[in-house]
């Protein structure tokens, strides 16, 4: 499985930005996918997941209300729509996918967003 990210910009304080994660490779093997992001000097963190049929997700406290996760299966694309966008949300925003029945998990090379007060 491959995961390409794009979307990433700079924009200011109370903006907005889509996020897009392009999977290719062996797409039906994936399961849950997820955003993470990583600010300078700390840690990579959870933004959201999406279970495989899009009906579940689960989010980071700090970006309920403001960012939506959701996937099109039929494109094999993860979205992560981020509005109302703080300066703490500069960081790289990673995708993240895993496979069904196994324990691997499978990373984009992350997209930048940074976000001016």
């Amino acid at each position: 499985v491959q995961l390409v990210e794009s979307g990433g910009n700079l924009v200011q304080a109370g903006g907005s930005l889509r996020l897009s994660c392009a999977a290719s490779g062996n797409t039906a093997s994936i399961n849950v996918m997820g955003w993470y992001r990583q600010a300078p000097g700390k840690q990579r963190e959870l933004v959201a997941t999406i279970t495989s049929g899009g009906g579940g997700t689960n989010y980071a406290d700090s970006v309920k209300g403001r960012f939506t996760i959701s996937r099109d299966n039929a494109k094999n694309t993860l979205y992560l729509q981020m509005n109302s966008l703080k300066p703490e949300d500069t960081a790289i925003y990673y995708c993240n996918a895993d496979q069904f029945l196994s324990s691997n998990t499978y990373w984009g090379q992350g997209t930048q967003v940074t976000v001016s007060s």
